[in-house]
C-alpha cells in the first residue's frame, strides 16, 4: 500500500480513554504474568495505533502546512494528544507497579523500565496545559518558516530552495542571495524572537511545576539521557573546543586559500572550490534510482529495505511552497513504514540526506517488531550512528551522484562533518545557557549566542550582515525551537560514524555486520551499550574524541 493510501482516523480521546480504562480494570483482576503481558500488549497495540494517526497527520501537515484538513488535525493533535500521552502515562505506571510484573519482566527490554522512571520525573497531569501551549508555539514557528517567500533575483523562493544560489559558483550570486536569505530572518526576527521567549517560558514552567529549579534536569530527564548528565558534556565540549577546534581552523585557512580571498565571508563559507561544489549531476527521480543500485550492492538486504520504500512511495523529497523546512525520518507502526522527508534543493547535501534519512529508516525497518513500540527507537545520539554511519558507508558509490565530482564530495563532506562538531556544541552549549537564564530577554539571548560562537567558531567574518554579527544565526536551527537539547546528540554520533568510516577505511569486515547489528537491536539497549555492541569508543571518554581527530586529520591533509 502506498502512503497516499494510508488511512488517517482521528485519534478520539474518550475512545482511548474507555479502552484503556478497560485495561486497567483487567489488570486489577490480573493474577498471573501471561495475562498481565497480554494486557501489556494491548495497550501498546493502541499506543502503536494513535501515535500512527499522530505520525500521519504530522507528514501530512509538513508537506503542505497549508493544507486547511490537516492544519485542523495538527492544531487538535496539539491539544489532544499530550491528554492521551497522560492516559498511556497512568496505564504503564499500574503496569510496572503489578505483583506479578517479575514473572514476565524478562521479556519486556530494560529500556523500557529506564524511560518510565525518566517519564515519571517530567510527565504530570498537572503541566498538560503547558505540553499543548508549547505544542502550539512550535507548530507557529514551523508555519512561520515554511510560510517563507523571499524575493531572489526576478523569482519568489523559499528558504530551502534560495540554498541552491547561495552555493553558486558566482561570488556575487551567492552574496546577493544570502543577503536576501538573512534579511527575511531580519525582518522576522522579532516574531522568531517572541516565540522562542513563549517557549522558553512555558518550558521553564513545566519544569517549575515539577519541582526543578530550571528546564534543563528536566530537559535531560524528557530526553531519556540514561548514561549521563550535563555535567558529562560540558566536560565533553571543552574536548570539542581542544581537539576540533583549531583543526576546523585550519579547514577554513585550506578554503580561504583555494578561494584565493582575503576571509571567509558568509556567503563564502559553504563553497570549497573555486570552479563550486560538486552537485548532484541527476534529479530526484534519477538519484532515487541510482541510490537503488546502491544500496543493492551495499547490502542486499538493504537493498530489499530500500525498495520497500520506494514502491510504497514512502519519501517526499523536493522542496515547494508550503513544504515544512529541514528533513526527517519518521515511523508509521501500524503499516510498519518508515517515512523520509526531505527538500531537496540541487546540492550535495540532497545526496546527504538521501543515506542519512536512509540510515534511520532501515534502523525502524529492522527493529519494527520489537515490543513494547517504545523501544523501536533508541535514544537520539544513538539513532543518529545509524544515519550518520550510512552517510560514510556509501562512500564507493558518490560517482554514481557526482560522477567526476566524487572527489571533491569526500573531501566538502569530511570538512563539513569536522566544522559541525563545534557548531553542535555551540547549540547545545547555548541551550543550557539559554535555559539556565530563562528570564532573559531576546537581546541577551542574542548576545549569548555571539558570545560562544565567538569561542567555538572564531574564524566566522559577518560583514554586511547585521542580524549574524548580532547573534542571530541560531533563528534559523529548528532544533532550538522544536527540539531542546537535540543537538549534542548528533556530535556525539558523528564521533562514532567517524569510527565507523575508519574502520572502513581498513577494510574492517565486521563494519558492516555490526552496523546491521545496531539497527536490529533498536531501542533495546542505552547509548554506552550500543557502543559496545558495535566495537565503538563512547565519544566522551577521555582520549576518544583526540584519537580519533588524529586518524581524520591524516585523511583530510593527504587530500588537502
Amino acid at each position: 500500500m502506498i502512503f497516499n493510501e494510508f488511512i488517517y482516523e482521528r485519534p478520539n480521546y474518550l475512545e482511548v480513554k474507555n479502552k484503556i480504562e478497560h485495561c486497567m480494570k483487567r489488570m486489577d483482576k490480573c493474577t498471573d504474568g501471561q495475562s498481565l503481558y497480554k494486557i501489556f500488549q494491548e495497550i501498546d497495540q493502541l499506543e502503536k495505533e494513535t501515535e500512527s494517526n499522530e505520525t500521519i497527520c504530522s507528514i501530512r501537515h509538513s508537506i503542505d502546512t497549508k493544507d486547511p484538513f490537516y492544519e485542523t488535525e495538527n492544531d487538535y493533535l496539539n491539544e489532544w494528544m499530550p491528554e492521551i500521552q497522560n492516559l498511556f502515562n497512568d496505564a504503564y505506571t499500574k503496569f510496572v507497579e503489578h505483583p506479578c510484573l517479575p514473572e514476565i519482566r524478562f521479556k519486556i527490554p530494560e529500556t523500557f523500565f529506564m524511560a518510565k522512571a525518566m517519564d515519571d520525573k517530567c510527565f504530570n497531569e498537572k503541566i498538560l496545559e503547558e505540553l499543548k501551549e508549547e505544542n502550539r508555539w512550535m507548530t507557529m514557528y514551523q508555519n512561520t518558516i515554511a510560510s517563507a517567500q523571499v524575493p531572489f533575483q526576478n523569482g519568489i523562493y523559499t528558504l530551502s530552495e534560495l540554498s541552491k544560489w547561495m552555493n553558486d559558483i558566482d561570488r556575487t550570486i551567492r552574496k546577493e542571495a544570502t543577503l536576501a536569505y538573512w534579511n527575511w530572518f531580519s525582518d522576522n526576527e522579532s516574531v522568531l524572537g517572541d516565540i522562542f521567549d513563549h517557549l522558553v517560558k512555558v518550558r521553564t514552567k513545566m519544569a517549575k511545576k515539577m519541582g526543578y529549579t530550571d528546564y534543563v534536569e528536566f530537559g535531560y530527564y524528557r530526553m531519556h539521557r540514561f548514561d549521563y548528565t550535563w555535567k558529562d558534556i560540558e566536560s565533553y565540549r571543552r574536548e570539542i573546543l581542544k581537539d576540533v577546534v583549531p583543526v576546523a581552523e585550519k579547514l577554513y585557512g585550506f578554503q580561504k586559500r583555494r578561494l584565493a580571498v582575503q576571509d571567509v565571508y558568509a556567503w563564502d563559507e559553504k563553497i570549497e572550490f573555486p570552479d563550486g561544489n560538486p552537485v548532484p549531476k541527476y534529479n530526484a527521480q534519477q538519484m532515487v534510482e541510482r541510490a537503488k543500485k546502491m544500496y543493492h550492492e551495499l547490502d542486499p538486504d538493504i537493498g530489499s529495505f530500500f525498495d520497500y520504500l520506494t514502491e510504497n512511495q514512502l519519501m517526499d523529497l523536493v522542496s515547494k511552497p508550503n513544504k515544512a523546512s529541514g528533513g526527517y525520518c519518521t515511523y508509521i507502526p501500524t503499516y510498519k513504514a518508515p517515512f523520509i522527508f526531505a527538500n531537496f534543493n540541487g546540492t550535495s547535501s540532497d545526496v546527504d540526506t538521501l543515506t542519512h534519512e536512509a540510515g534511520h529508516a532501515y534502523q525502524v525497518y529492522k527493529s519494527q517488531n520489537i515490543i513494547p513500540n517504545t523501544c523501536i527507537w533508541p535514544t537520539y545520539e544513538s539513532c543518529e550512528i545509524h544515519s550518520m554511519s550510512m552517510e560514510f558507508l556509501t562512500y564507493p558509490w558518490m560517482p554514481l551522484f557526482f560522477d567526476r565530482d566524487s572527489d571533491k564530495f569526500y573531501y566538502k563532506h569530511m570538512a563539513d562533518a569536522v566544522k559541525f562538531l563545534p557548531y553542535g556544541a555551540l547549540i547545545d552549549h547555548f541551550q543550557h545557557v539559554i535555559y539556565q537564564n530563562p528570564e532573559w530577554n531576546h537581546t541577551q539571548r542574542m548576545h549569548a549566542y555571539r558570545k560562544l560562537e565567538k569561542m567555538y567558531l572564531p574564524y566566522k567574518n559577518y560583514d554586511e550582515i547585521p542580524i549574524l554579527e548580532n547573534g542571530g544565526w541560531w533563528l534559523r536551527q529548528l532544533h532550538v525551537f522544536m527540539d531542546p537539547f537535540y543537538y549534542i546528540d548528533y556530535t556525539l554520533a558523528q564521533v562514532c560514524a567517524f569510527q565507523m568510516f575508519i574502520r572502513s577505511e581498513k577494510n574492517d569486515p565486521d563494519v558492516m555486520r555490526d552496523y546491521k547489528h545496531i539497527c536490529e537491536i533498536g531501542g533495546t539497549k542505552t547509548f554506552t551499550a550500543i557502543l559496545e555492541e558495535a566495537g565503538l569508543r563512547n565519544p566522551m571518554d577521555p582520549g576518544c574524541l583526540h584519537e580519533v581527530m588524529q586518524a581524520i586529520r591524516h585523511w583530510i591533509v593527504q587530500r588537502t
